[in-house]
């Protein structure tokens, strides 16, 4: 799988299932993806170190120009959106003025689309930097990823490009007070090397839950592998294994959505 890549700054808006009419917002370049981690299941493919080490990105003076651009035409042309979100080609947090262009971001949503939330889909690896955590804080729906319960897990599934402790990651997410949301992709698969890849087994559904009770999030939204993979061995999980573990997650008493 070669993977999905935005050659744009803004695009859409597109119908999400999770987040209505979404705008999406894409700070990081259109020739490869830039990320912090390698996950096994991403839509834009396989990652490579020496891509992302390589690619420029654009500073906050050539991003806002063209964002402030695009909504007041959208204002302008009575567009309908739900959700203004940061998404795009890897992890939004990675870019060093992430903060700068979320405060320019609030500031153009409270005057074109006041009514309009504003979501950023992160994979929860930049939360070490206060900035980044401050910003996240700032906006309306910080949709943060966590794929598993053990450390192990966290290597198979999401394959971080450095060395990176699940404990430290889960840790920083409690800094929220449970004003965020966790979302969950559950899947199996088995490598060419024999190696078994699954967090529904009980022993990971256990120790993801322990992660969720620390965390206490507003809410838990599981989903299954939606789209081709690179990782060609994994299995979609059916819709009956996604509700039996949304019914532990709401016995813990917190609220969970499945698509």
């Amino acid at each position: 799988m070669s993977g999905i890549l935005f050659d744009k700054i803004v695009f859409g808006p597109v119908n999400s299932r999770r987040l209505g009419r979404s705008l999406g917002i894409n700070l990081l370049p259109d020739t490869a993806k830039v990320c912090s981690m390698d996950c096994i299941y991403c839509e834009c493919g396989w990652g490579k170190i020496e891509a992302m080490q390589k690619s420029k990105l654009l500073p906050v003076s050539d991003i806002v120009p063209v964002l402030t651009k695009r909504f007041e035409q959208m204002h302008n042309d009575k567009v309908k959106i739900d959700s203004i979100t940061y998404s795009g080609n890897g992890e939004p947090t990675i870019h060093p003025q992430f903060a700068e262009i979320t405060d320019a971001i609030i500031s153009l949503r409270n005057k074109f689309f006041p009514q309009t939330i504003i979501t950023c889909l992160s994979n929860s690896t930049q939360l070490h930097r206060n900035d980044v955590r401050q910003a996240l804080k700032s906006i309306d729906n910080p949709l943060m990823k966590l794929d598993a319960g053990t450390q192990s897990m966290f290597e198979l599934i999401n394959k971080p490009f450095s060395e990176m402790k699940l404990d430290t990651i889960c840790k920083n997410l409690q800094e929220f007070d449970g004003k965020l949301s966790i979302q969950t992709l559950f899947l199996r698969g088995k490598l060419e090397n024999n190696t078994i890849i699954d967090n529904t087994t009980d022993e990971e559904i256990a120790a993801w839950l322990k992660r969720l009770t620390d965390i206490n999030p507003r809410k838990v939204i599981l989903y299954p592998i939606d789209r081709e993979t690179p990782e060609a061995c994994l299995e979609k999980i059916d819709k009956n294994t996604l509700l039996q573990i949304a019914a532990k997650v709401q016995a813990i008493g917190i609220e969970t959505e499945c698509y």
